[in-house]
């Protein structure tokens, strides 16, 4: 288990992060502060590797925030106070925000057609969140999404 501690007293805005987004794609940091991943806001809050991969994409959840659906209709975590939380509460990936210190954003690549999405899984209930980052890197975790 990675003990980074998040900063988790962020603002209640991130529970609606997308809405006072300024830009239109948000970056995804592991636990050691690499750009991974990003959410594409204008399109449909697609969530995409790196490498242009589309992955996954966010899904209203009532109790605030939004759920982490893979294309392949796997429910893979929530994103709440920017922030990807697993099922066991631990974080997957956040933003800059969120973990304070980053490193350089290297060129994204180009992003490659989405695929169909998969009929939803049911979204188990939501676990307490922990203040610290789970075993499983962002990457990988996302990649658990993906329709391949």
């Amino acid at each position: 288990m990675k003990k980074l501690l998040l900063v988790i007293l962020l603002p209640v805005m991130f529970s609606f992060y997308p809405l006072f987004a300024k830009a239109n794609e948000i970056s995804l940091y592991s636990y050691n502060g690499e750009a991974v991943a990003y959410i594409a806001f204008n399109d449909e809050s697609t969530i995409y590797l790196w490498s242009g991969e589309p992955v996954a994409y966010l899904s209203y959840d009532s109790a605030g925030g939004y759920h982490v659906y893979g294309f392949n209709g796997k429910h893979l975590g929530w994103f709440v106070r920017g922030v990807i939380w697993d099922h066991q509460g631990y974080a997957a990936c956040a933003v800059k925000e969120a973990i304070g210190s980053t490193q350089f954003e290297s060129f994204k690549a180009f992003k490659q057609f989405k695929p169909f999405k998969s009929f939803k899984e049911f979204a188990p209930f939501r676990p307490t969140f922990f203040d610290s980052f789970g075993d499983t890197p962002c990457k990988i975790f996302l990649s658990f999404g993906s329709g391949n």
